[in-house]
């Protein structure tokens, strides 16, 4: 009995190398999968929950707080949840900080942390909050007026707890090269009609076009079919190209939803799994439940 217990260890250590038994995360690669994967732990999913109900509520408490009347009224019950929202974020950032050296892509303690830090999302976390500590700073009042702006960047942690702005995100990243040729060619669109207009009407309205970039902002509104009337052409070469030019930015502000929809259903039927057919957890390939209940049926009947 002595000696079982005394190679018991051993037998462990032997199934922990071998794979058959893992051994318990450290802290660090709890607290990283606790933040980065919520579906594995069902704290991490209540924790996020609670930090979109608070990213919700400071949006909330940052354009209140601009009516004087409220503001004056309610103005240490907004100081008192200011904090508390800081406390609760900065916790936040600093433990992902700390934890990201769980991840192998950032594993240096020092190069890592560096490299997670400046990923945008990371960037908005301090940002959002970098306003409340300026004052302990010795910061400049007036700088500070327009810091406090900087807040609205907690609306950007949004995308890391929205599934639905994760998808967005994907959609766009799918389709970047489509958007960016749809963006040039509305912007060369837009400075061929502003110079045509321009050469068009500067003689007839000499102060209203009296550049192109003048003639840029007429572009805009008249793409945009928002037509401010502001810029309105007179002459009858002017009208011609207007009318062109209106209907030319119906049909290229189409392209973009087009792209973006045909992006969007893609994106969702790649998210849906196949009825029938679950993950294998050694090699991750799906299988197809029913064609394996068969082949187990056969086999057992064979047998």
């Amino acid at each position: 009995m002595r000696r079982r217990r005394l190679f018991a260890p051993a037998g462990l250590l032997a199934r922990i190398s071998a794979g058959s038994v893992s051994p318990r995360p450290s802290w660090r690669r709890q607290v990283y999968e606790f933040f980065h994967r919520p579906s594995r732990h069902g704290w991490s999913a209540a924790f996020h929950a609670v930090i979109l109900g608070l990213i919700a509520l400071n949006i909330l408490a940052l354009v209140l707080e601009t009516v004087p009347g409220i503001r004056g009224r309610f103005s240490g019950l907004f100081l008192a949840f200011e904090t508390l929202s800081v406390t609760v974020f900065t916790v936040e950032y600093v433990l992902r900080l700390w934890s990201c050296t769980a991840s192998p892509a950032y594993a240096h303690p020092v190069r890592g942390r560096l490299r997670f830090a400046l990923q945008p999302l990371l960037l908005a976390d301090l940002l959002s909050i970098l306003p409340f500590y300026l004052p302990f700073l010795g910061v400049d009042a007036r700088f500070l007026r327009a810091a406090r702006l900087l807040r609205f960047l907690r609306a950007a942690k949004l995308g890391r707890y929205s599934h639905a702005l994760q998808l967005f995100g994907r959609v766009l990243s799918s389709r970047k090269e489509e958007l960016l040729t749809v963006v040039s060619l509305a912007f060369g669109l837009l400075l061929a009609a502003s110079a045509l207009l321009y050469l068009a009407e500067h003689r007839a309205q000499p102060d209203q076009f009296s550049s192109i970039p003048a003639a840029m902002w007429w572009g805009v509104t008249t793409l945009t079919s928002v037509g401010y009337g502001d810029l309105v052409p007179v002459t009858p070469l002017g009208k011609l190209l207007a009318s062109i030019v209106a209907v030319l930015g119906i049909g290229l502000f189409a392209m973009p939803a087009g792209l973006l929809g045909a992006a969007f259903v893609e994106e969702v039927q790649r998210g849906r799994k196949p009825p029938g057919r679950s993950v294998c957890p050694h090699c991750g390939r799906e299988i197809d439940a029913g064609r394996a209940l068969v082949d187990a049926t056969e086999g057992a009947s064979a047998g």
